[in-house]
């Protein structure tokens, strides 16, 4: 992989790290937080702001992330171009050069070093499960309560449900992370919101060619060409993956075309090309029980191989935006976006499925930033419209072939549209600032059945989130901020499915509501005169949500459906930091720590027994843990970066990460064993003239422990388990050329 960046001072350009971090002990907490801040609050007149360096373009050099990660702007925490450390949220920040030397098969081995998020892996890079403060964690199928988008535009669909089979690493540039509520500026994102971003920030052109290996027949080859002139930049990637998989009748195959145009019709004008395409097939091996995942945590469940359970998927998506800045200072900018979607899917469980999805979107936004007497006032407002049509056709399935009868046929139409305002206004210069959002948001969804009986119905879901935040610095490097807010998080379609097959969709169902407040500290260090400490940046964020509502999965013979559990209360505390400990020699750690409970749940429960007899009976659940979120979550890193030559680089890394154990289901009763993965990094950046050579090697899981990678929450049957990634190995081989 070939990155460019620009103006990097020389004493930053063997430096690599991120934010991060964990603890792992409960009472370690309160220590590392008292630490930090005698180290922050000590010696002020030592440290010093980063000075601008000369203007030189340093190429294929490690990004220095701790340092640079809050003065970095960022546009998805406030939907307004604004450094970290000036929003009132907790956001991150991941550039490509973090995990360039890393196996980047799933969204998993990106992110695992983001505090306050916590993913399971099901098949690669599919339905990984990503969640945040537990949004997102009962979703058994895509991503839900999280927010995804690519390039600014929604990879969620209009429902909220996501799969993120168009995410490719070699050609994502860099990724940003809005944690928490997010729901009064994006659609169905109370856990927060994640945009990957696609590698078109390069200053000159270059051509890589990358080849990774890893086990279980792992193999991914591809081009990325970038192309950079006085009118246009052009980035344009192809990917194709290969996967055997770790478990029996889990192989997989994709096709991954990503391209993006930029141009200037003037000096304060852009308009981009947004444009993708993916085509592939996944095997999917299903979730065992207890007894099958001790006899044997690899092998299928025989359902999956009597029904060769898969997916077949094709998604396209074209996008145009337009931005320009005017006014007599330029503090006025618009940006409009429109985009269509094409997506095409045969999926096969106890039935046949094959859906056809046509979408078409649309984005605007308007910001103007101006004084009200001496304060800056910061104004935005904008809006959001998707509308997707849908085609579903079941057949029979039989060993995995489409039978010859359709056996319904079904219409619908979903719609979003949604409208935002934002105003930021500065109360202490430079140092008090006030943020104010509300979005008002409507889901609606049109169903009707073309099949006999022919019959229709609908459901529509509406709501205002308001958000209210503040943000004091105590200094042009440390800040306080908390944030008080309403979120909502309506049903998404397959959620909506009812039980009674009279219905078409579940009227009992209604949408997940909640109340959020947080409170955080963070900042950086960087003391030019020291060796030892020389760059800290760190973050802490105390958390505390009330839901209403909560949507979670039950099954009935093996078909899952979704209900609402009446009240659940997350608290939980986000730590991470990271240390330049030594020249070159940088440690990473993150920490979560989650305490979810059910306040009040009675609901309707039909399980199996041992005997196979059905019962059904209503059970309360109040007081019970909230299913697949650990309460403990850590991750430990350590990095060292040494200069060989001027021109070669060596690397190295080590990390660890520790989860305690997951509940199974809402009754509790299961719970999984904790597990500790310890993964290496080696790599090589060999610059010659206007070659590039990376070579990088890693073992994953090197201790080869069994556990579960991903917990199928609540199963009637009490197949729950389903084993993450054994030991294995990758290496990559990326051999690039700069123009």
């Amino acid at each position: 992989m070939i990155t460019h960046n620009f103006r990097k001072p020389k004493y930053l350009r063997n430096f690599e790290g991120n934010v991060g971090g964990y603890v792992i002990r409960n009472n370690n907490i309160f220590s590392v937080i008292i630490f930090l801040l005698f180290i922050t609050t000590g010696g002020v007149s030592a440290f010093a702001q980063e000075q601008e360096p000369p203007d030189t373009i340093i190429v294929y050099t490690p990004y220095d992330t701790m340092f640079n990660q809050l003065n970095e702007v960022v546009i998805t925490g406030t939907r307004v171009s604004k450094k970290i450390i000036d929003i009132p949220y907790s956001v991150v920040r991941i550039n490509n050069l973090h995990y360039r030397y890393d196996k980047t098969a799933g969204v998993n081995d990106v992110l695992a070093s983001v505090p306050g998020m916590f993913m399971q892996s099901r098949y690669g890079n599919h339905d990984v499960r990503i969640s945040i403060r537990g949004f997102g964690s009962k979703s058994n199928s895509g991503i839900r309560g999280v927010r995804i988008l690519l390039d600014d535009i929604p990879e969620s669909e209009p429902d909220g449900q996501t799969r993120i089979e168009a995410i490719d690493f070699n050609s994502i540039g860099r990724i940003e992370i809005a944690k928490g509520n997010s729901s009064s500026l994006y659609t169905n994102a109370p856990g927060g919101v994640v945009n990957f971003i696609n590698d078109i920030d390069f200053p000159r052109s270059f051509g890589v060619q990358f080849n990774q290996f890893g086990s279980f027949g792992l193999r991914r080859n591809g081009l990325k060409l970038g192309i950079r002139t006085d009118k246009y930049g052009l980035l344009n990637t192809y990917s194709y993956q290969q996967y055997d998989g770790f478990r029996e009748h889990n192989t997989e195959h994709w096709h991954i075309l990503n391209t993006v145009v930029e141009t200037r019709p003037s000096e304060n004008t852009s308009l981009k090309i947004l444009f993708y395409f993916v085509d592939g097939m996944i095997r999917l091996p299903g979730s065992l029980t207890k007894e099958e995942f001790e006899q044997d945590p690899y092998q299928a469940d025989p359902r999956a191989l009597d029904r060769d359970l898969k997916r077949l998927s094709t998604k396209g998506r074209l996008g145009i935006r337009y931005n320009a800045r005017f006014g007599k200072a330029l503090n006025n900018e618009i940006e409009i976006t429109t985009y269509a979607t094409i997506k095409y899917f045969e999926r096969t469980s106890r039935q046949y499925r094959i859906i056809n999805r046509q979408g078409m979107g649309f984005t605007a936004r308007y910001v103007n930033t101006g004084q009200i007497g001496r304060s800056i006032n910061e104004f935005s407002f904008g809006g959001d419209l998707l509308f997707q049509p849908a085609r579903t056709e079941f057949y029979d399935n039989i060993s995995g072939q489409k039978g010859d009868q359709i056996l319904q046929l079904l219409n619908e139409k979903i719609g979003n549209t949604g409208f935002y305002v934002s105003d930021n206004f500065e109360i202490l210069k430079e140092k008090f600032f006030v943020l104010l959002t509300g979005r008002y948001d409507n889901v609606t969804y049109r169903l009707r059945e073309e099949t006999l009986p022919s019959r229709s119905d609908s459901r529509n879901f509406s709501a205002f989130t308001p958000k209210l935040a503040f943000n004091y610095k105590l200094a042009h490097w440390i800040s306080l901020y908390t944030s008080y807010g309403f979120s909502f998080d309506s049903p998404a379609k397959n959620e909506l499915e009812s039980v009674d097959p009279g219905q078409l969709y579940n009227h009992e169902l209604n949408a997940q509501e909640s109340r959020n407040v947080e409170l955080g500290i963070k900042g950086y260090l960087f003391r030019h005169e020291h060796n030892f400490l020389k760059k800290i940046l760190f973050e802490v964020t105390l958390f505390n949500i009330r839901i209403n509502n909560e949507i979670v999965p039950f099954e009935v013979f093996g078909d899952v459906f979704f209900r609402n559990a009446a009240k659940t209360n997350r608290r939980g505390l986000e730590l991470g930091t990271s240390l330049e400990i030594y020249k070159n020699l940088n440690f990473t750690l993150a920490y979560t720590f989650s305490d979810f409970a059910y306040q009040t749940y009675i609901a309707k429960t039909i399980e199996i027994d041992n005997e196979g007899n059905i019962t059904e009976e209503e059970k309360d659940f109040t007081g019970n843990i909230v299913p697949s979120v650990p309460k403990n979550n850590i991750y430990l890193g350590v990095s060292y970066s040494y200069p060989f030559h001027r021109n070669v680089n060596g690397f190295i890394k080590f990390s660890y990460t520790g989860i305690s154990g997951l509940w199974v289901d809402d009754a509790n009763t299961d719970k999984t064993d904790a597990y500790h993965l310890l993964n290496s990094v080696l790599g090589l950046d060999m610059e010659f003239g206007k070659f590039n050579i990376l070579l990088s090697g890693s073992m994953n899981n090197m201790l080869d422990v069994v556990y579960v990678g991903f917990t199928n929450t609540n199963s009637a049957d009490r197949r729950f388990y389903e084993a993450g990634e054994p030991r294995n190995y990758f290496a990559s081989l990326n051999l690039g050329y700069r123009f």
